[in-house]
């Protein structure tokens, strides 16, 4: 009895949303931390500055390893199919930070040809991206306006299944119009990122 709940007290504290602030590093408004020279499974180096054509960013920390992560893959690739094309003012792109053996460089070009990802995948190795973000879960989302400000942050719907508020694409289309997102800010959900100890 005492190992079925303790089980089920890791297995929820894996993919739990978090506390009642979404986001204590980083607020709606501030400007974006940047990324560059970051690799990706299609062998170059990539930076937020590739982007500068684009009025809206979608950043994504997410990666192999995660089961919530690889639930959400199918939506994100459909959310990259609908806003994001090669023509469209919409990138997304997906980074992962972990360093577990399924989260390497070589398994994620492995995972984006088989699933046929069509969005940069890039791997922050020294995680900075994701502690200046704040990102506490895989999958996270983080909306960057024309201006490089963060205009919403958490979850990309209010559900990992059967959705019925979709946060994310409310939040791009009303940036595209010249607005604000409606809600601004949710608490993600997923498995924590793994985060390396920082040696003092």
């Amino acid at each position: 009895m005492f190992r079925t709940v303790l089980a089920t007290l890791v297995a929820t504290s894996l993919v739990a949303g978090g506390s009642a602030v979404a986001n204590e590093k980083i607020k709606v408004g501030d400007p974006a931390p940047v990324y560059k020279d970051l690799p990706g499974v299609d062998g170059k180096n990539h930076a937020l500055t590739d982007l500068k054509d684009k009025d809206v960013v979608v950043l994504v920390i997410t990666c192999n390893s995660c089961p919530v992560a690889v639930q959400y893959e199918p939506r994100i690739m459909e959310f990259a199919r609908k806003y994001a094309g090669p023509e469209s003012k919409v990138a997304l792109v997906a980074i992962n930070v972990n360093r577990e053996p399924a989260d390497r460089l070589d398994k994620m070009k492995e995972r984006a040809e088989e699933k046929g990802f069509r969005f940069p995948y890039l791997f922050d190795e020294t995680q900075k991206i994701a502690r200046d973000l704040g990102a506490q879960y895989t999958p996270e989302f983080f909306v960057l306006d024309r201006e490089r400000k963060v205009a919403y942050l958490g979850a990309m719907d209010d559900r990992s299944s059967n959705p019925t508020v979709r946060y994310l694409e409310e939040a791009v289309e009303a940036i595209l119009k010249g607005e604000k997102p409606a809600k601004a800010e949710t608490r993600a959900r997923g498995c924590l990122v793994k985060y390396a100890r920082k040696r003092k």
